[in-house]
């Protein structure tokens, strides 16, 4: 299905360019029999599959807008004709077609969750910097926009205030907004544009690009978080797929060893690994070859190499200072005879 929704995107690219259209006329049209009912089918399948739950996931109910885009300019060409205008605005919404593979990658369906759990505080910021423009419209209204000198083409009234407050926030063309209000020596625009360019770009469209960062990270700590997830569920199912199959292997071997002559079950297991080849795997489910038994081990033995190691230092410098003691001892020996003869003097 993927395959189909990019070639169809890529045959809408192609009919923007007139003498393409004109020459892939018939293969533009076999297209749309193949398409159509390809968008068609898929929806009438997954509706056959869960009718009820089907309406419950809004990536199903994009499915059927686009299915609704894909019928509006047909139902137009019959009712209006084909010469109508609205045929144009029909045709432009099936670039719409492309939104289908959503709902095929994961990826994009994370952003889509980050910008929906952003609604609320990007609202919120909206709506904060609504404020900060209703101001600035009524100040800027009132300092240049009814005075004799004012700059009635940018601040006559409130809807062109708010426009031009819509250009200075985006920081478009702000420079040529200000020498206009220069031109006519209007004091305090200078000071009225930086303090608005201030607010509005370095502190409201900041504030908005740091929530949309903040959350998208989150959802894409949690997209990872169930990858790993589902990786270990894999690999769990794939463990008990091979503790499974060794167990049919033992029940073999006992079974084996009651219709064999065999001396014992061990005789029978050896026979068993003789058989074993180094790329079959094996499941161990003792506690000394887990992964946080071998991790505790080294650091234990990491341990007890820096303990040993300390050791052997206090070793060296208690033979040290016994060598020093034993060099004292002959020096002590003299003294002390030396002393005995002038003692008997």
């Amino acid at each position: 299905m993927i395959s189909i929704i990019s070639m169809n995107a890529f045959f809408v690219v192609l009919e923007t360019d007139y003498k393409i259209r004109y020459r892939l006329f018939r293969v533009f049209e076999y297209g749309e029999i193949i398409f159509v009912p390809a968008y068609t089918a898929e929806f009438y399948l997954k509706l056959y599959v869960d009718p009820i739950n089907y309406w419950k996931n809004g990536y199903n109910l994009l499915d059927v807008m686009v299915i609704f885009i894909l019928s509006t300019p047909y139902s137009i060409r019959k009712i209006k004709g084909t010469h109508s205008p609205y045929v144009h605005i029909a045709n432009g919404l099936q670039s719409l077609r492309i939104l289908k593979l959503i709902a095929y990658s994961r990826g994009i369906r994370t952003l889509i969750t980050a910008v929906g759990q952003t609604a609320y505080t990007v609202f919120s910021v909206l709506f904060l910097l609504f404020i900060l423009m209703y101001i600035f419209a009524i100040l800027g209204f009132c300092l240049f926009g009814i005075t004799d000198r004012g700059d009635l083409n940018n601040w006559g009234n409130l809807a062109v205030a708010f426009f031009t407050l819509f250009s200075l926030a985006t920081v478009d063309g702000w420079t040529d907004l200000q020498q206009q209000l220069d031109n006519r020596n209007l004091a305090l625009s200078r000071a009225f544009t930086i303090i608005f360019i201030l607010l509005a770009t370095f502190v409201f469209l900041s504030m908005f690009v740091g929530v949309m960062i903040i959350h998208t990270e989150d959802s894409i700590k949690k997209f990872e978080q169930e990858l790993k997830l589902e990786r270990h569920m894999t690999v769990m199912e794939e463990k008990q797929v091979v503790v499974k199959r060794q167990q049919e292997e033992v029940n073999r071997l006992m079974q084996t060893q009651k219709n064999a002559d065999c001396k014992s079950f061990s005789e029978l297991v050896e026979n068993f690994k003789k058989t074993l080849r180094h790329t079959d795997p094996m499941v161990l489910d003792d506690f000394g070859t887990s992964l946080p038994f071998i991790d505790i081990y080294l650091s234990t033995l990491d341990n007890q190499d820096a303990t040993i190691y300390k050791l052997q230092e206090l070793y060296y410098e208690i033979v040290h200072v016994l060598s020093l003691m034993l060099e004292d001892l002959p020096r002590e020996k003299l003294s002390r005879s030396s002393s005995d003869k002038v003692n008997e003097k």
